[in-house]
């Protein structure tokens, strides 16, 4: 049984929502850096701090209730609610607030944007 940590992630610059507390567990490892390929520079930092398990989640798909949290470059509306809507905390890494089909998904205790590596902190 692994050993997780929990961090505190808050809102950045221009940010909304949050801050998020961050604590994997045994059924839920993953963090889920779905960023366009590799492991974003704040999924590393929560998976580091946190014991996670960073993984791309461009290159390899992973079922909605294994992830601790989703770490996201959307500037737009879609995959913006997409996790929020399947109850998975998201992370993004743009400054953006709740809009598109799925906002009223989009809630302070799911989202936080704007977020930056010196924005997450252990808890």
């Amino acid at each position: 049984m692994a050993e997780y940590k929990s961090v505190k992630v808050s809102k950045g610059r221009g940010g909304w929502g949050g801050p998020l507390t961050i604590t994997p567990s045994d059924d839920r490892p993953l963090i889920a850096s779905i960023t366009g390929g590799g492991i974003h520079p704040v999924a590393e930092k929560i998976a580091e701090l946190t014991g996670g398990e960073a993984y791309d989640g461009f290159s390899k798909s992973a079922p909605f209730d294994k992830i601790a949290v989703a770490v996201i470059d959307c500037g737009g509306t879609a995959r913006v609610g997409v996790y929020p809507m399947k109850k998975v905390k998201t992370v993004d890494i743009h400054a953006t607030s709740p809009a598109g089909p799925l906002a009223q998904f989009i809630t302070e205790e799911l989202f936080v944007s704007g977020v930056k590596p010196e924005d997450v902190e252990e808890a």
